[in-house]
């Protein structure tokens, strides 16, 4: 088993390597957007850029360094022709600026000289908490619902809960946070019609939650009932369980001791997926609702052509993805004793 996992996890980083390599090139290799800001600060920008080994400082003007980025001529003088490095050089100095100094690059537009990871690190805890909150909502709900239409299998109760999942499971979470807001937030004025601010009051804060994390529940809540439902069908189905109720057993305890703990093995993984989902689904969320999270923030980058952030967004989603799908495969091992990946035959 721990050679299992000292392997997926070896086969991670490889994976987040390739991934940030790729996306480092293709990003560099689109038109240099200067950053904004007044003389000063634009010289002290491409002069940290010089240190970290992104850019080279000359003192006249080259012509066999591609397109100049920036002149300028300090008190003493002197002038500053300020050219890029080759992208391959830039990688190199990029990865080895991560490693020994944690420094993952600064943001031009956004906020001028200010590290791309501190501003991640600034709106990553909004989008964590909103996404942690519509899991701990969905989970037990669509775990419920399914358990409750698989009893009522073929029953008015089934088809109700089963016809509600496949309408919320159609609905695109954006046409979904259009109707809430619509009718919640303008309509009847009961919820905040955006993110309230930092001086919002607790009561509106709170308050402020529940459009984005209901919209992120209910399609999660529908595919847990799908999902749950279809496997406690299956199961009750089989002929161990029938065995068990023979054996004098009563439906609930054959259920509850059977039932449940079989069809939970595929069900526990699917949860981790589905955090993937929604974290990749609340990107659009946040931007229409204005929740200041890593969403928006990656929108917002990519609009205002801020690479460096918008690497680190990128960056994040990456390695967020990655540890989940190696959690995921850890998981089967450890809900069902009979998995024992990499054990010897």
């Amino acid at each position: 088993m721990w050679k299992y996992v000292v392997k997926r996890l070896i086969l991670a980083l490889i994976s987040t390597i390739i991934i940030l390599t790729f996306t480092f090139i293709l990003i560099k290799l689109l038109p240099f957007q200067r950053p904004v800001g007044t003389d000063e600060a634009m010289f002290s920008y491409y002069r940290d850029q010089v240190n970290k080994g992104y850019v080279l400082d000359f003192r006249f003007a080259r012509n066999n360094y591609g397109e100049m980025l920036w002149s300028y001529q300090d008190g003493s003088g002197r002038w500053h022709y300020f050219y890029q490095t080759p992208v391959l050089t830039q990688l190199f100095m990029w990865f080895k600026n991560i490693i020994t100094a944690w420094d993952w690059g600064t943001s031009t537009i956004i906020k001028p000289n200010v590290g791309a990871m501190s501003i991640i690190m600034e709106r990553l805890p909004v989008t964590v908490s909103i996404n942690i909150i519509s899991v701990i909502v969905a989970v037990p709900l669509g775990i419920l619902l399914g358990i409750w239409a698989a009893l009522k299998k073929n029953k008015p109760t089934d088809h109700i809960i089963s016809t509600g999942v496949m309408i919320f499971i159609s609905i695109p979470s954006f046409i979904l946070i259009t109707f809430l807001m619509l009718i919640f937030c303008y309509t009847l004025g009961w919820l905040p019609t955006q993110w309230p601010s930092e001086s919002a009051t607790t009561a509106t804060k709170a308050l402020g939650y529940i459009v984005p994390v209901c919209c992120l529940s209910f399609g999660s809540i529908a595919g847990y009932a799908r999902f749950t439902r279809a496997e406690l069908c299956e199961v009750m189905s089989s002929e161990y369980l029938l065995l068990a109720r023979t054996k004098g057993l009563t439906k609930r305890q054959a259920i509850i001791r059977h039932a449940l703990r079989n069809a939970m093995v595929p069900i526990v993984p699917s949860i981790l997926a589905e955090v993937i989902a929604v974290l990749a689904g609340s990107m659009i969320l946040e931007t229409l609702y204005g929740v200041p999270g890593i969403g928006r923030l990656f929108l917002t980058a990519l609009n205002s052509k801020d690479y460096n952030v918008l690497l680190v967004d990128m960056a994040v989603y990456t390695l967020i993805g990655l540890v989940a799908g190696v959690v995921l495969d850890l998981s089967y091992g450890f809900i069902d004793p009979r998995i024992r990946m990499g054990a010897k035959k």
